[in-house]
């Protein structure tokens, strides 16, 4: 595989992973409760997860908090040993770093990579707008979601299952913390993404590279 600038792979953007975990499934209403990026890496011809960035976060003014929701990720969204922070000071930090992490990569800016991408990104809109935060790193629209990567890799659209079919680590007492599926999310994306890479499919691929997804 030769080695392909991060600037040069994604047409400029930066592959960020995002994972949250929510109050809810309304971004306008329900509480961002936990917020975890991995930034992708790969200069040296392989994509890599590389920079994790990890908040516990506290409910915004009035945020509605459904039962099922914390039942189902089980997070008390007040409990005294989370060390959650302000929403606001979760964003600008996310934002400060993938900004970084976007110069450093010579990248014009992020695209949000996740697992369901769509959910993600509309949480970080919502919270963009309460917060009248401007300038965010991330395309405000594109993503690069994961479960269409692995159905068309791995034959799988469920995150748990398609993280064991590429033969990846997988804990389901971990599972839904944002953190741990964030990690788990990138490395399934770099997996695909190398696999593909050594397809003659694939406009990176090295000459005469050999073998399909």
């Amino acid at each position: 595989m030769p080695q392909v600038p991060m600037a040069q792979r994604f047409r400029g953007f930066l592959p960020v992973v995002v994972d949250l975990e929510t109050a809810g499934f309304d971004p306008q209403r329900n509480a961002l409760l936990e917020l975890a990026a991995v930034v992708i890496s790969g200069d040296s011809g392989r994509l890599h997860p590389a920079e994790t960035i990890h908040f516990h976060v506290e409910p915004f003014p009035d945020a509605v908090l459904d039962p099922q929701s914390l039942a189902f990720n089980r997070i008390d969204p007040f409990h005294p040993l989370r060390g959650a922070v302000p929403e606001g000071e979760a964003l600008r930090e996310l934002f400060r770093a993938v900004r970084r992490a976007v110069r450093s990569h010579h990248c014009r800016r992020a695209i949000l990579v996740g697992h369901n991408a769509a959910f993600d990104l509309s949480f970080l809109h919502a919270a963009e707008q309460r917060l009248e935060l401007r300038n965010s790193p991330f395309h405000p629209f594109s993503i690069l979601d994961t479960v269409s990567f692995s159905a068309l890799a791995l034959g799988e659209t469920v995150l748990a299952k398609a993280v064991m079919k590429a033969g990846l680590d997988w804990d389901g007492h971990q599972a839904h913390s944002a953190l741990y599926d964030a990690q788990r999310t990138a490395a399934l994306f770099c997996h695909v993404l190398n696999g593909y890479d050594h397809s003659p499919l694939s406009p990176f691929a090295a000459s005469g590279g050999e073998g399909a997804v």
